[in-house]
């Protein structure tokens, strides 16, 4: 069953945000609305906006000022249904628990009308620290939807080999939980 709408995705600095195509390639197969992705400075160090143009309608970075007057926090809020955050470092959900405003992505946070979904990612160890655990009770608290991540085999670049820890939700996860808000 195919649903719609249009879908803000905010992306921040995390090696995990190169597998965000993928999530994008899966979302395609059921979803007929628009993608707009919001990157972080630090996320196109690991994607570049150019590869994730062609997964996306749109891709907001906040890097060229002559686009400030079209893409800004509050033309982002207003033009989209969901805005969810895949990855979501403990930097990003640092700042929006306090309500910071560091950064584009973080600003629209603040703006958008309803509760944001931020998909967490980071090694076990960031996960498991009480102030990590205390920002995604804050943003729990202020409405927003926190999706634990799961606990599983994966990659780590910095070790060079395979750890078990927290996951990125599969692909058919990440679509169930926008289907889930969206239809």
């Amino acid at each position: 069953m195919t649903f719609g709408g249009n879908l803000l995705i905010g992306a921040s600095g995390s090696g995990a945000v190169a597998f965000l195509p993928m999530f994008l390639s899966a979302l395609r197969t059921e979803f007929s609305g628009s993608v707009t992705v919001l990157m972080t400075h630090s996320a196109t160090t690991f994607l570049p906006a150019s590869t994730m143009g062609l997964f996306a309608d749109r891709v907001v970075t906040g890097g060229d000022p002559t686009t400030w007057a079209r893409s800004n926090h509050v033309t982002l809020a207003e033009e989209h249904d969901l805005f969810v955050v895949l990855p979501a470092t403990a930097n990003t959900l640092a700042a929006a628990a306090i309500g910071g405003a560091p950064n584009l992505l973080t600003t629209t946070v603040l703006e958008f009308p309803t509760p944001v979904v931020f998909f967490p990612v980071m090694s076990a160890q960031m996960w498991a620290k009480p102030s990590v655990q205390r920002n995604a009770a804050l943003l729990r608290e202020d409405g927003h939807e926190i999706v634990n991540p799961a606990v599983g085999p994966r990659y780590d670049v910095a070790l060079g080999r395979f750890v078990t820890g927290p996951t990125p939700p599969t692909p058919p996860q990440f679509v169930s939980k926008v289907a889930e808000r969206l239809r």
